[in-house]
C-alpha cells in the first residue's frame, strides 16, 4: 500500500532532522503496522518513506477504518524487529520530530514487547512547537495535525504514517518562517561520525 508515492527504500543522507509517524494496529500502543518517515535535507527538501509492519495482533475495526490498514494489507509484511532493526542505525543519528508523544511512546513499547533496544535520539514534539508559533489555535481548534491541516492550508492525507510525518516536518519548517529562525536544537550534528573516538 503506497498510494501517495513514498519513497520505498531510504534516502542517502544526513539530513537536518526526521519526521516519525506510526499507525497502530489495535488496543495496544505497541502495536505499529506502519512507520512513516519524511526526510529533511539543510535546504528545506523534504522526501517521505512508508513500510507496512506485521503487528503480530489483531486489527481493531476502528484502527482499519481510520488509516485503511488491516490484516490483508500487511500480508507479508515484516514484523517490527525486522523493521525496525533496519531503519535502526539512520534513527539513531538523526533528531527525530514528532506531533504529540504517541510516536516515541509506541515505539518504547514495541520495543519493550520484543526486547530490543530502544533509540536514543533527541525527539521535538511538533505540537509544543506549533504552539509557540500560534498561540491563537489554542481554544480555536487546537494544535492537533487536522486543524493545523485546516489553518495553515497544507495538502496530505491524515491517518497515512508517511503522510503525517511529512505533515509534522512541515510544522516544523513553517514554524520557523514565523518564528524567523531556525531551532538551534535541529541541526545536523557534525560530531556523529567521531562519537565513538575517545576525546
Amino acid at each position: 500500500m503506497n498510494k501517495f508515492g513514498h519513497l520505498t527504500t531510504l534516502p542517502e543522507g544526513p539530513f537536518r532532522f526526521i519526521a516519525l509517524d506510526v499507525e497502530t494496529a489495535g488496543k495496544t500502543i505497541g502495536g505499529i503496522c506502519q512507520i512513516g518517515l519524511c526526510f529533511v535535507s539543510e535546504t528545506g527538501a523534504v522526501q517521505t518513506y512508508s513500510v507496512l509492519i506485521d503487528p503480530e495482533e489483531p486489527f481493531e475495526s476502528f484502527n482499519t477504518e481510520l488509516h485503511g490498514i488491516s490484516a490483508e494489507t500487511i500480508a507479508g509484511a515484516g514484523s517490527f524487529p525486522t523493521v525496525y532493526g533496519f531503519l535502526f542505525d539512520l534513527l539513531n543519528t538523526h533528531r527525530l520530530v514528532q506531533h504529540s508523544t504517541f510516536d516515541e511512546k509506541a515505539l518504547t513499547s514495541a520495543c519493550a514487547r520484543y526486547d530490543v533496544p530502544m533509540i536514543t535520539s533527541h525527539w521535538t514534539n511538533s505540537v509544543t512547537v506549533a504552539r509557540q508559533a500560534w498561540p491563537a489555535l489554542k481554544g480555536a481548534g487546537g494544535h492537533g495535525l487536522a486543524n493545523l491541516k485546516k489553518h495553515l492550508g497544507l495538502e496530505f492525507h491524515h491517518h497515512d504514517a508517511g503522510e503525517d510525518a511529512r505533515a509534522a516536518a512541515t510544522v516544523i519548517l513553517r514554524a520557523e518562517d514565523v518564528l524567523g529562525s531556525p531551532f538551534s536544537h535541529l541541526t545536523i550534528n557534525r560530531q556523529l561520525a567521531f562519537q565513538f573516538e575517545d576525546r
